[in-house]
Parts: C-alpha cells; sequence; structure tokens
C-alpha cells in the first residue's frame, strides 16, 4: 500500500515547474555511419519515474517518449560501419594526427555544451536524478573530456622524440586497438558512458554506442554532435534489447574492446559469446559490495556524515556507494541512533525540489525487490532502525537503516543497489577482513577511525581485497586523475583520465638500426611529414 505522506509529493501536471517541464520526445532516427537513419519499426516507451496522480487517485509513471527498438540486422550494420570506418587502421579515423582528433573532440564538446539543457531535463525524468546532481553530471563530464585532451597532449608530447638505445634508433606512440563496443550505465548514463567513450574515440577507435535500458532518451540531442563532429562510421548508436543486438556482434569476432559499466553475469556472456578471446580486450567496471568499518574510537560526527553521504548519494545507486556499514559492538548503538536520525531528515521528492535527497527510482521492479530485502532480513532477526524507514509510494521509497544484519540474509552478500543500509556489529576487525575475503566484490571499503595504529592494521590487508581504501572518507570516484578499478567481480581494467587513454590504445614502435643510412631515411619521412606516426609535431 502506498504511504499517503510520500503520496503526495507526486505532482499534478500543472504543478511541474515550467523549466523542468517536458514534452515528450519521440526518437525515430538513430546514428549510422555519419548520417541519421530513419526508423519506422518498432519503439520502446520511456516511463519516468516521476508519477502524476490520475482521475482514480492512482499514481501512473509519465511519458516521456519513445525510441528506436532495432534488431540484430540493424546492429550488424552498424558494426560493419565501424569495421570499415576502421579500416584495418587504414581508415581516416584512426589515421588522423592527434592534433586534429583533439579538434574534432573540441568542436564536438562545443555543440554538446549547446544542449546541456535538455541534456539536465532528461537526466531527471528519466533516471530520477535530482536537479544539483544531474547538472553536476553533465558539468563534471564535459571537465572530464577536457582534462582528458590536455593528457593525451601531454602523452603525444612525450612520444614526439627518438630514442636511441643499444644501437636501435626507435619512436614509439600509442595506436588504436580497433573496432570498440560501448556499453553504459543507467545511474551515470552521460557520464559514466562518456568516460570510455571519449578516450576511446580520441585514441583513434570506432564506436558501436549501445544506449542503457533507462537514460536512452537522453543521449539522442547529442547524437546530431557526434554525426558532426568526427568523420562517418567513428561513432554509431545501437538501439534495441541487448538480448538481441549485442550477441550477433560479439559472435562476428570483429569487436576488438568491450567495454561495459554493469553487472558481472552480463559481462561474463558478452566474453563467452566472442570466437576470439585473445584479441578482446575488456574495459569494465561491475558489481561493487562497498563496506565501511567503524572502530571504537572513530570520531562517529565525521563517519555518519560521510555513511550518509556515501550509502544515500542518488537513493544509493552507485557502483561507488557504502553498500554495507560495520560497527564496533561497543559504540553500535550511539552510531544507529545519530546515523537513523539523519537518514530519516533526508527529504524525499520530484528531482526539481529543492534540496531534495531522495527521489524515485527509475528501475520499476526496484522497491519490491528493496520490500524483500527488508522482509527477509526482519524475518531473520533484523530491524528497521530509522523513523519511516521502508515506506513507500510508487518508485519513491523512504531510506531504511537495517541492524543487525548477518550472514544469511540477502542484505549481508547481495548489492541492494538501492536507499537500504545494512549495518552490522562486529568485536574483531578479524571478521570484517573476512568477510572481504569471503566476499565476491572487490571495488572499495573505507575506514573510520583515529588509532593510526588500528589504520595502519587495516589498510595493509584492505589494499590488497580492494583497489581503493578511503580513511575516514565515503567511497567514491574521484578525482577523476586517480584510478578507478576493482578486483575479483568488481572490474577489468583500469579507468581515469590517463588510464583510460592507455586502456584503448596500445604503444606500438618503429624502429631501425643507428646507420647514417637510416638516418638519411628518417630524416627524410620526418622533415617531410610524409608519416603520421614517425613524427615530432609538438601540440601546444
Amino acid at each position: 500500500m502506498n504511504d499517503p505522506q510520500l503520496t503526495r509529493l507526486f505532482p499534478a501536471e500543472d504543478q511541474i515547474p515550467a523549466d523542468y517541464s517536458i514534452d515528450p520526445i519521440h526518437q525515430r532516427e538513430y546514428l549510422l555511419n555519419g548520417e541519421m537513419r530513419q526508423w519506422n519499426g518498432p519503439v520502446s516507451e520511456v516511463y519516468s519515474p516521476v508519477c502524476l496522480p490520475t482521475a482514480d487517485g492512482t499514481l501512473q509513471r509519465k511519458l516521456v517518449g519513445s525510441f528506436p527498438v532495432t534488431g540484430p540486422a540493424e546492429a550488424l550494420e552498424a558494426l560493419e560501419a565501424a569495421v570499415a570506418a576502421y579500416d584495418n587502421g587504414r581508415g581516416e579515423w584512426p589515421q588522423m594526427a592527434v592534433a586534429a582528433r583533439i579538434e574534432c573532440m573540441e568542436s564536438f564538446v562545443g555543440k554538446m555544451l549547446e544542449r546541456k539543457k535538455l541534456v539536465v531535463n532528461l537526466i531527471m525524468w528519466e533516471i530520477g536524478k535530482n536537479l544539483a546532481d544531474a547538472t553536476k553530471e553533465f558539468d563534471r563530464t564535459i571537465k572530464y573530456i577536457y582534462d582528458t585532451i590536455d593528457t593525451l597532449k601531454t602523452i603525444d608530447r612525450n612520444s614526439s622524440r627518438f630514442r636511441i638505445e643499444e644501437g636501435i634508433i626507435g619512436q614509439i606512440r600509442r595506436s588504436p586497438l580497433g573496432v570498440v563496443l560501448a556499453m553504459g550505465p543507467f545511474n551515470y548514463p552521460l557520464n559514466e558512458t562518456y568516460t570510455t567513450l571519449i578516450p576511446a574515440i580520441l585514441m583513434g577507435n570506432t564506436i558501436l554506442f549501445k544506449t542503457p535500458k533507462h537514460g536512452s532518451l537522453l543521449h539522442y540531442p547529442l547524437l546530431e554532435a557526434f554525426r558532426t563532429s568526427f568523420p562517418k562510421g567513428v561513432v554509431n548508436s545501437m538501439y534495441g534489447r541487448g538480448a538481441d543486438v549485442i550477441p550477433p556482434v560479439m559472435q562476428s569476432g570483429k569487436v576488438n574492446v568491450l567495454t561495459l559499466i554493469g553487472s558481472s553475469r552480463v559481462a561474463d556472456q558478452l566474453q563467452r559469446q566472442h570466437p576470439k578471446l585473445n584479441r578482446l580486450r575488456s574495459i569494465m567496471s561491475l558489481d561493487a559490495k562497498n563496506a565501511a568499518i567503524i572502530l571504537p574510537d572513530a570520531d562517529l560526527d565525521v563517519a555518519v556524515s560521510e555513511c550518509l553521504l556515501g550509502s544515500l548519494s542518488f537513493n544509493g545507486q552507485r557502483c561507488t556507494a557504502i553498500k554495507i556499514i560495520w560497527v564496533h559492538r561497543s559504540v553500535a548503538d550511539d552510531f544507529l541512533r545519530r546515523f537513523s536520525a539523519q537518514v530519516s531528515k533526508l527529504k524525499p521528492g520530484m528531482p526539481w525540489d529543492a534540496g531534495v535527497q531522495i527521489t524515485p527510482l527509475p528501475e520499476p521492479s526496484k522497491p519490491d525487490y528493496l520490500a524483500d530485502c527488508i522482509r527477509d532480513a526482519e524475518a531473520n532477526g533484523a530491524k528497521i532502525m530509522n523513523e519511516g524507514g521502508g515506506e513507500v509510494a510508487e518508485s519513491l521509497f523512504k531510506p531504511a537503516v537495517v541492524y543487525p544484519v548477518k550472514e544469511g540474509m540477502k542484505l549481508y552478500r547481495e548489492e541492494q543497489f538501492g536507499p537500504i543500509v545494512p549495518v552490522v556489529p562486529f568485536d574483531d576487525t578479524e571478521e570484517f577482513i573476512d568477510y572481504l575475503i569471503t566476499d565476491d566484490h572487490g571495488m572499495q571499503a573505507s575506514i573510520f577511525g583515529t588509532d593510526t595504529n588500528a589504520i595502519a592494521q587495516l589498510i595493509d590487508p584492505l589494499v590488497n581485497l580492494v583497489s581503493r581504501v578511503n580513511i575516514n572518507a565515503q567511497c567514491q570516484r574521484g578525482p577523476d586523475t586517480f584510478p578507478f578499478t576493482g578486483r575479483k567481480d568488481s572490474a577489468e581494467g583500469t579507468l581515469s583520465v590517463e588510464d583510460a587513454l592507455r586502456s584503448f590504445s596500445i604503444r606500438s614502435a618503429v624502429a631501425t638500426k643507428d646507420t647514417d643510412a637510416n638516418k638519411e631515411i628518417l630524416n627524410d619521412i620526418v622533415g617531410h611529414h610524409k608519416s603520421e606516426f614517425l613524427s615530432t609535431n609538438f601540440i601546444f
């Protein structure tokens, strides 16, 4: 049954502020081989997590628009366009000088900025992200692109010289890998998609871009920017059900790089479909069950503040969210009292409401799953610790602090990816370490404490179990210059501004013996700009 107070937060159509109101966008074209291809086939309707009251008093998700549902034939056509544009490394884009590729990307950014308002609105309407976070996602993506361009310039400058070692003259540069299949997530549909898409393009690869199930329409306003900024076939969009369009593409063996931000189960299935795994590079950010540990001497004000942000920003729907908190039994009651009070103060509402912190969930089945997790925990002895925790109205779900969570409950091992915070009491830090050892995930962990000896004794084992240890701070991805990866089932490959550029390329060398004749050959090639690879051009 819907909670009456939450139900009242959903607006009538005429109560939606004009700046954030949106007319349905019915996409009937997609980007293929440098042209916007018209689509007259089946479509998928997009319904917002924002619900509107109906005449009979029920709530119904608002229609945001629709997009094409293409099939295997269109997917293979997009693949062939990317393959032709790459042309075994002889295509216009992989052969283009780095400086020229950067100019194309800078042109794209300018056009992207022109569509900011619409894209931000679509982020709010499609996935329910609040206005501040939706705006931040767009702005952070722009900054990421500029940072990537600057880093690429530095990498290229460092390689704009010849090396002479052991009688061999050589030049070492980075070369593209080929065709990239890029699949982004719904929770950061713009930013996390572009953290793989942008470096892959800049390094000279050609792209098959599969939009996420939730957060697909927001990419539509940017397709024209891609079309007019890059040569034909460099970026090709793919639509339709993943189970229909991805297998034939992978089974072709023509994909050189698979980049996925999603589940490890899907990643395993996709990789197995490729007939030549040794030719496939995978760059993935996958599941995570990031854990925080609160030591007996922790500053509880800091722990509460950071755990609140870490576990419930964007409804806890982040791969870097704190998904489970371990608290020492001696401070458990105090922590729970303070933490639960702060959780109950989080403001639920619509994405555009001022100061709203809890927004509607994009996945229609998510509220039922979360409620099932709570029922399972309660059946095994746990309780909801905060006032109103677990109350629901259609897509709005009030955060729940659940304690004491233990082995055997869903919340102990499953990644809930939503606004539930499981809390586990412990007596010995070995219990926490054993949990991480036996966990299938290994992305990040957070340590809260003030005793340097105790913190140090946790750091050393934890850095070999997860890929980032945060001290008195929430788990997070940023800054984008830091490596972003994971162990076990949490990731494959490393992402950050510089790491991503390296991940989507390979070091290639041209070498010759140090003789007068060979020096003359190199000088002639370089002096007359006969090769893009052999060059001492310096990008400013």
